[in-house]
């Protein structure tokens, strides 16, 4: 059953807009804030609505990216894994990323995570506005979530 949510995830993002903005192959690049596209990813916590995502540069659904990510306000992951490991920082909101069941390590505005692949967690949006992260990830993005027992 996991491996297939994250497949479908997978094709969801294939889907989408999630093409590379800014290509390094061709020198420096400016990208404002306002000229990010979002598309859907498939990842919900079926109460706050779906994580958008935004490419910086890479493909997320091949290898290794740089993307934005948008968790609506109250939105709580369900347990999961990555297969790779990844790092993000906070660009707006609070958020938190730890083990299930852990206290909530407020994460505002500037902070960073490290998420080992393969390890069990939660990733949260405490704040009542929008959180937006950038991940960096040298591997695709998977979303292994952990089958109910």
């Amino acid at each position: 059953m996991t491996k297939h949510i994250a497949m479908t995830i997978l094709a969801a993002l294939s889907l989408t807009t999630l093409t590379p903005t800014a290509r390094a192959e061709s020198g420096s690049t400016n990208l404002p804030v306002t000229e990010l596209k979002f598309g859907p990813t498939g990842v919900s916590d079926g109460a706050h609505g779906e994580l958008l995502a935004s490419p910086a540069y890479g493909d997320l659904t091949r290898g290794p990216h740089g993307t934005f990510i948008r968790m609506p306000p109250g939105f709580s992951s369900k347990i999961h894994t990555h297969t790779g490991d990844y790092w993000g920082v906070v660009i707006a909101g609070v958020a938190a990323n730890g083990k299930p069941g852990g206290a909530d390590v407020p994460l505002p505005v500037g902070s960073y995570w490290f998420q080992k692949g393969g390890e069990r967690h939660v990733t949260k949006c405490l704040s009542p506005n929008e959180c937006l992260f950038f991940i960096s990830q040298t591997g695709k993005f998977d979303y292994l979530i952990e089958p109910s027992k």
